[in-house]
């Protein structure tokens, strides 16, 4: 499964759920969360009942965004938007363990509820405070739905007091301990969308930056960020053409009895081979899922409008 892109869709807007599924994202996550004003969240509940098995019968990965613990609305979110065809929540401004678990037992309650087999639903949590990545680690443990850490940069700034910078140094420490946390315990981490829409430039030199620090994918408020951010996390052609040479390197060598190989001037050993050997399959993955995006008659190129969600 590809989570390179996770394109946030507004909850309320019926307009652009309904172009959504035109789209090339890796994964739409409608937004129930601040794209939403609180007089609206009824009526965006019942939009997201709607979009999710039209969109998942279109052949797209869908999540949801749902609000936080505190807030209170966790429930009648969770009520509309799990069913058949849903794979995915993500849990606004995550805090606690104990928080992730509530969300686990209501996520298995509307499982039951409404036929789907429990456990079905994937869980993403937003790291959006100081508290929050204090207790990334204890957090990502807390339930074996959860595939991914998120981070949410600019509450995370705002909590901290601090501006957000187009360099986004300030977010490098929150960063790095997110991706750290996720690799300890076997999840992806993903980073925080680009606010600035036309600025493709910064888009990606961000994109970069998360990926260098080992994260895997990033949420989008715009389709046009959408592209781009492929193009970041996904292996070059050069990249490509290495890792299965690599693997050709590695696969001679053990039929030698060796435990490392040099290729180009360089040592191959176990760790070099089994990122070669992720690369590779990545690339699979990739034209996979393309192939099957051409397949569904969907281009990915129209646009879901201006309409982006706020909460980052």
């Amino acid at each position: 499964m590809l989570y390179r892109s996770h394109l946030f869709v507004p909850g309320g807007r019926e307009e652009l759920l309904d172009k959504a599924g035109n789209l090339a994202a890796d994964v739409l996550c409608l937004d129930l969360e601040e794209s939403v004003l609180p007089e609206e969240k009824e009526r965006a509940r019942g939009l997201v009942s709607a979009a999710v098995p039209k969109l998942a019968e279109a052949g797209k990965t869908v999540h949801v965004r749902v609000n936080s613990i505190q807030s209170g609305d966790t429930r009648d979110d969770l009520a509309g938007a799990v069913q058949a065809g849903l794979s995915g929540a993500v849990l606004a401004k995550t805090e606690s363990a104990a928080s992730v678990r509530q969300v686990d037992v209501l996520l298995r309650e509307q499982e039951l509820a409404h036929d789907v087999k429990p456990g079905t639903v994937d869980l993403i949590v937003a790291i959006e405070s100081a508290g929050g990545l204090l207790r990334c680690e204890e957090i990502s443990r807390a339930s074996t739905r959860i595939t991914g850490l998120m981070l949410g940069g600019e509450d995370f700034a705002f909590d901290m007091g601090i501006r957000r910078t187009k360099g986004s140094h300030e977010l490098t420490h929150a960063r790095s301990e997110i991706a750290v946390c996720a690799r300890a315990a076997g999840l992806q981490a993903f980073d925080t969308p680009w606010a600035h829409i036309d600025d493709i430039e910064g888009l990606i030199a961000e994109a970069e930056q998360a990926r260098s620090l080992g994260f895997s994918g990033k949420y989008v408020i715009h389709p046009k960020h959408i592209q781009p951010v492929h193009d970041v996390f996904s292996p070059s052609e050069d990249e490509i053409i290495y890792a299965r040479r690599v693997l050709g390197a590695w696969e001679d060598a053990q039929a030698k009895g060796l435990g490392a190989v040099q290729l180009d001037g360089h040592m191959v050993d176990r760790p070099i081979a089994e990122r070669a050997k992720h690369i590779v399959g990545q690339a699979a993955a990739i034209t996979s899922a393309a192939s099957g995006s051409e397949s569904a008659g969907g281009s990915g190129s129209a646009t879901a409008g201006s309409g982006a969600a706020s909460g980052q």
